[in-house]
């Protein structure tokens, strides 16, 4: 899986990309992420990459010509996002589709946004981690980077972890305990205690479906509902079922 950035603060994303689960599997060779300085392509001796808008209005806009010699130079995988409020919004489901491509590449844009010929000319599609402004595209970036690396074979180590893990199959994640078994007086659920491995992924189906319902119904919703079988699971476990 090959990610290229393109971007002006290239050492924001460097950080992140060195770091936890992404720099482990880019140190293995799992994940090639490979970081372009748009002012390496500017022209002038102050390594200009923006401009002001044609027509006025506040702030500044990159400017094509160093977007457009970056991506003739390195010839960044396609296809190429640009990170923006307009794209598609990321989901899980999402990134499971970026993960299933050779490789990508990202545009963070700064200031109030491209040239809108780079737009319509170079990328190939735009991507937003949601409904809210940022200073710039590289946070969007690193999250686009962590969700879709730790879907790589072999990235996370235990390939159940992406599997068991919130909105895997369109819920929330279940609840997690881990040792001591008594904390201040606070139990694990006797069920994890149990062995009884039947009965315990049974009961976490149960939480899982429980929390979504509580705190995601529209998750719920988009999945056309409950089943008759999850319906009986809740009642199983003696959870809400006020909500059905």
């Amino acid at each position: 899986m090959r990610i290229d950035v393109l971007t002006i603060l290239p050492d924001l994303v460097e950080t992140f990309a060195r770091a936890s689960v992404v720099g482990r599997g880019r140190d293995a060779g799992l994940v090639d992420i490979r970081i372009h300085d748009l002012r390496e392509a500017a022209t002038d001796r102050h390594r200009t990459v923006d401009d002001a808008p044609f027509g006025g209005g506040a702030g500044m806009v990159l400017r094509p010509e160093p977007v457009f010699r970056t991506v003739e130079v390195v010839d960044p995988p396609r296809p190429l996002f640009y990170l923006s409020p307009a794209g598609r919004v990321l989901d899980q489901s999402y990134v499971r589709e970026l993960a299933g491509l050779d490789g990508f590449s990202l545009l963070c844009g700064r200031y109030e946004g491209v040239d809108e010929r780079i737009r319509t000319e170079l990328i190939d599609g735009e991507i937003s981690i949601g409904d809210y402004v940022l200073a710039g595209g590289e946070v969007a970036a690193a999250v686009v980077i962590e969700t879709v690396a730790r879907l790589v074979p072999g990235v996370l180590g235990n390939e159940q972890s992406s599997i068991d893990e919130s909105f895997s199959d369109g819920l929330l994640e279940y609840p997690q305990f881990t040792r001591p078994a008594d904390f201040r007086g606070l139990l694990v659920p006797e069920v994890l205690r149990s062995g009884d491995h039947g009965r315990v992924e049974r009961w976490r189906r149960a939480q899982a479906l429980a929390r979504t319902l509580d705190h995601r119904p529209d998750l719920i919703a988009s999945r056309g509902g409950l089943t008759q079988p999850e319906q009986a699971l809740l009642v199983e476990f003696g959870l809400d079922t006020t909500t059905l």
